[in-house]
């Protein structure tokens, strides 16, 4: 069973930046891609960004592409996304998962397809 928290939201105006943390108990993390989504009110849960077990793959929903970074640090077991030019259509609350797998590569933009869920952090952006 993998626990994840997440960390690092809050308030900030359009234009500004916030890093999320997502913190992984398992020690194995190294193991797991792991990926960022997120759902704002009345909306559906959408996809944000994957990174791959080893960080060398990413994928981004086009509406962040250029503005958010996926990033992984396997040693202190913490997936991070840097959010930049923030704007209020990125208002949400933000969930890290993480899901198994033997490839290195593999990345799922996919929500159903992951094991674990963080419990989210709200990122408010005001115009």
């Amino acid at each position: 069973q993998v626990q994840l928290v997440e960390s690092g939201g809050g308030l900030v105006q359009a234009g500004g930046s916030l890093r999320l943390s997502c913190l992984a108990s398992e020690r194995t993390f190294s193991t797991y891609a792991a990926g960022w989504f997120r759902q704002a009110p009345g909306k559906e849960r959408e996809f944000v960004a994957t990174i791959g077990r080893s960080g060398g793959s990413t994928s981004y929903a086009e509406s962040v592409k250029g503005r958010f970074t996926i990033s992984r640090d396997n040693a202190k077991n913490t997936v991070y996304l840097q959010m930049n030019n923030l704007k209020p259509e990125d208002t949400a609350v933000y969930s890290c998962a993480a899901l198994s797998t033997k490839t290195m590569k593999f990345a799922s933009t996919q929500w159903a397809e992951y094991d674990y869920w963080g419990q989210g952090t709200q990122v408010t952006v005001s115009s």
